[in-house]
Parts: structure tokens; C-alpha cells; sequence
């Protein structure tokens, strides 16, 4: 088998290990076993089990990371580049159960270097939906009622929300990742409605 293969395979199934059990559960020969190489050799690919973890949380965020801008097509408007990355999110979380509990769950609680490479992951997500967030009011016209602080406020909420609904819809098999990504940006495209709309005037107060 040629070495990119076998290490292809071990990462799949470091992720599966670590995903499912958590970095500290995790035994090296787990993964050995579950990638179908044998334990001598799997020493000489695999080197520490740390390098290992960080080398799955690379791999899973840069899949991540694809597949959110992969949904978010340029050249469409940049409501539905929103709603289609969001939509590329929860099917990807969903897809790939291991890799988010990877992501989501047990790199931040690793520290250092696993930690970091999900910040800036989020950065990434965070920058994107910004971006897409001030051209959509742009679209509406009200860009100058949308100063760039309040987009960033708007996107770091809308990428919390999203990775707590991914659990959400990973867990219950009846949600569509479609469903997921219309129910939240439902709720966001009406708090960003409402503070696009021009302010309605004052009641007239009472005659003296």
C-alpha cells in the first residue's frame, strides 16, 4: 500500500478513535487496529500520539473549512451564499460525526497546538460570514445603517448558534442539515431586518 494511502487510513481512523473516545481514552493501538496496520509499523507512521491528535484536527478543520466555502458560491447573492454555507456546515457535521466531536468538543479541551488551529478556523468562519453579512445589507440597502463592529457581533453569534444546532442536527436524524441551516438563518435575517428598517417616528406626545 502506498505510504499517502496508509496514512490516509490511519487518520481516518485516529479521527474515528478520537472523536469517539476523546484524546486521553484514545489508545495508539486502537488506532493501529482500526486502521488495519500492524502495531511495529504503525509506530513508525503514526510517531506520538499528540503529533497524531493534531495532525486530525488540521486535517478536519481545512475539510470544514472547504466545504462551508464550497457552499458559499461567489457570484450569488449574499443572502443565499449564507444560507448555502450555512446549509454546507450542518451537512458536513452531520457527515462527518467524529471529525466535528474532533473539532468541537476535545481539541479545545487538549490546549496547545489543537486549540489554536480551532481558533482559527473560527476566525476563518467568522471573517467569511461578516463579509457576507455586510454585502447582504448592502444588497437591502441599509450598508450605512451596518457599521463593521455590529456585522462582527452578528457573525460571531450566527457561528455560535451554528455549532450548537450541529449538535442539534447530528443527533436527531429527522433534522436536515437544509432544516438546521433555515431555522437559524430565519431567526438571524429577522434581527437583521429589524435593525435594518428604518426607525419608525415618535408618537406625538400629549397637547399641553
Amino acid at each position: 500500500m502506498p505510504r499517502a494511502v496508509r496514512e490516509r487510513h490511519m487518520l481516518d481512523a485516529a479521527v474515528r478513535v478520537f472523536g469517539r473516545q476523546g484524546y486521553r481514552a484514545a489508545a495508539m493501538d486502537d488506532i493501529a487496529e482500526l486502521a488495519g496496520v500492524p502495531q511495529p509499523l504503525a509506530h513508525l507512521y503514526l510517531r506520538s500520539k499528540e503529533d497524531l491528535f493534531v495532525a486530525c484536527v488540521h486535517r478536519e478543520a481545512g475539510a470544514l473549512l472547504t466545504a462551508v466555502r464550497g457552499g458559499a458560491r461567489d457570484g450569488d447573492p449574499a443572502e443565499r451564499q449564507l444560507r448555502d454555507g450555512l446549509h454546507a456546515f450542518f451537512q458536513h457535521t452531520v457527515r462527518h460525526p467524529e471529525g466535528w466531536a474532533v473539532l468541537h468538543h476535545h481539541a479545545r479541551a487538549q490546549g496547545e497546538p489543537s486549540a489554536t488551529q480551532v481558533m482559527a478556523l473560527r476566525t476563518e468562519l467568522v471573517g467569511l460570514v461578516t463579509r457576507l453579512i455586510i454585502a447582504a445589507a448592502r444588497d437591502a440597502g441599509g450598508a450605512s445603517a451596518l457599521g463593521r463592529r455590529e456585522a462582527v457581533g452578528l457573525a460571531q453569534a450566527l457561528v455560535g448558534a451554528a455549532e450548537s444546532l450541529a449538535g442539534w442536527a447530528g443527533g436527531d436524524p429527522s433534522v436536515t442539515a437544509r432544516e438546521a441551516a433555515s431555522t437559524l438563518l430565519d431567526i438571524a435575517w429577522t434581527g437583521l431586518a429589524t435593525r435594518l428598517a428604518p426607525a419608525s417616528p415618535s408618537p406625538p406626545g400629549p397637547r399641553p
